[in-house]
């Protein structure tokens, strides 16, 4: 994921600030060196670094940090406090309509990823109860049409499309469609070029004219570094764009350019694709991106992932089960299955506080479907009662599930775990759904046990 390489080296830094215990302003200085290295190797602008640097040592060396009992600590706040203003200290929302429909315009190079995530943004405002239209107006690129149509049917959005007709004619109909058939966004793919040209700035401008968006919205790619903000800077001056998205930030990109545009644009960046999946779509919250590059983990946006696959139902019925001690194989073979449709091990491990220390080799994502196998070779009656599971039926359930009896014991032994542990956590409310907060409990470690790293067989 982008800024893996600046989340470690900023790690090693504070690391060594906290070895330190009390600071002096010489190694505030020192640290600050190391953090601007950092991030001028993470492709953020030379004058951005700069002044990020001196606001961070400026209230970094005042006499309340350096004479508190934990002065790394409160270094470390102050550095996350000056990323989330770096990037924007405010949830930048969509300029929607007071009268639908709501025009969006997408705008950007090609290649960027217009197309994709025009039908990402669709579908995620049809998820919030909008009724979304996607318009193709990009007549040029071979198959821009038939892609959009594509992406369209499975985001399960109406695409309007004219063939290879005038754009700025398709997008005014296109408007027009939308407010005959009851549309109250509408999406406009427009094309893009290799290079920012004239003739495309002109195109750009009439079908901005004719449609007056409400939106504007540049789609920049992540992994072109500082070249994204001079394209965001060229466009803004063209046609005045009102946010930006931004592509590709999975990708194994030094993420410079995030940490850039609204600094040297003034435009906020209000989306971030995060993968090739129409649901590797999030809208752009700095304070949670900040606590992502500071290794602080992002647990709103993963409460947000699991509500997305989690009825409220589901999850009470789950909260009855664990405080009456029912919880049983089918309940965990459901659970597992709901952790799938969150997406990538590994990105959801990033959500979680030192998530993101975890390496690649110690993340199995075969293991579900082993798990999963072994369960559904159960019986019913095993399934609902695993305390009957003898060592016949150990042999059975291996044999049916293509595994080893050694790979059932141990996930019998992890089911008792997470029994145990289920049920302390049940006992402190209805958890995430319910009206009560959860209290988390008080578990002994050796109970873990082969938990760590579950479910890896």
């Amino acid at each position: 994921m982008a800024f893996e390489s600046l989340s470690d080296k900023l790690g090693q830094v504070f690391k060594k600030l906290k070895a330190r215990g009390k600071l002096t302003e010489a190694d505030v200085k020192e640290a600050m060196r190391e953090v601007r290295l950092a991030l001028l190797e993470a492709d953020v602008s030379y004058k951005v670094v700069k002044d990020f640097v001196a606001k961070v040592s400026e209230r970094a060396v005042g006499e309340e940090v350096l004479a508190s009992l934990t002065p790394a600590q409160q270094v470390v706040k102050i550095v996350n406090e000056e990323l989330v203003a770096l990037m924007g200290d405010g949830d930048a929302r969509l300029n929607f309509a007071s009268k639908p429909p709501t025009v969006i315009m997408f705008c950007g190079l090609q290649g960027s990823g217009k197309t994709t995530h025009a039908a990402k943004l669709a579908k995620m405002l049809k998820k919030e109860g909008h009724h979304p239209l996607l318009v193709a107006c990009d007549v040029y690129r071979p198959a821009a049409i038939d892609q959009l149509v594509i992406v369209g049917e499975k985001a399960e959005v109406k695409v309007f499309e004219m063939g290879q007709s005038d754009p700025v004619d398709i997008a005014k109909k296109g408007v027009r469609f939308a407010e005959d058939h009851n549309h109250d966004v509408v999406i406009l793919d427009t094309a893009g070029r290799l290079h920012i040209d004239e003739k495309l700035m002109d195109e750009l401008k009439n079908i901005k004219a004719e449609t007056h968006p409400d939106e504007i919205m540049l789609v920049v790619d992540a992994m072109t570094g500082q070249d994204a903000v001079n394209v965001a800077k060229s466009f803004d001056e063209a046609l005045g764009i009102h946010s930006i998205l931004m592509s590709k930030l999975d990708s194994d990109t030094r993420g410079g350019a995030a940490l850039s545009v609204l600094s040297v644009t003034g435009k906020p960046i209000k989306y971030v694709g995060m993968g090739e999946k129409l649901d590797d779509f999030e809208q752009f919250h700095a304070d949670r991106m900040a606590s992502r590059i500071l290794g602080m983990g992002d647990v709103l946006s993963l409460i947000e992932k699991a509500e997305d696959v989690y009825s409220k139902q589901e999850a009470e019925r789950l909260a009855q089960k664990l405080t009456k001690n029912q919880f049983d194989m089918d309940d965990l073979l459901d659970q597992l299955r709901q952790i799938k449709k969150m997406g990538d091990m590994k990105k959801l491990l990033s959500m979680i506080p030192g998530g993101d220390k975890v390496k690649d080799a110690d993340i199995d994502e075969g293991a579900f479907g082993k798990v999963e196998a072994m369960i559904t070779s159960m019986t019913p009656a095993e399934r609902a009662k695993p305390s009957i599971i003898n060592p016949s039926r150990k042999r059975r359930i291996a044999a049916g599930s293509g595994t080893k009896v050694e790979d059932v014991n141990r996930l019998l032994k992890q089911y008792d775990q997470m029994q145990q542990i289920m049920k302390k956590m049940g006992k402190g409310g209805k958890g995430l759904f319910g009206k009560r907060k959860m209290r988390m409990p008080k578990i002994d470690p050796s109970m873990l046990g082969d938990m760590k790293g579950f479910p890896k067989l």
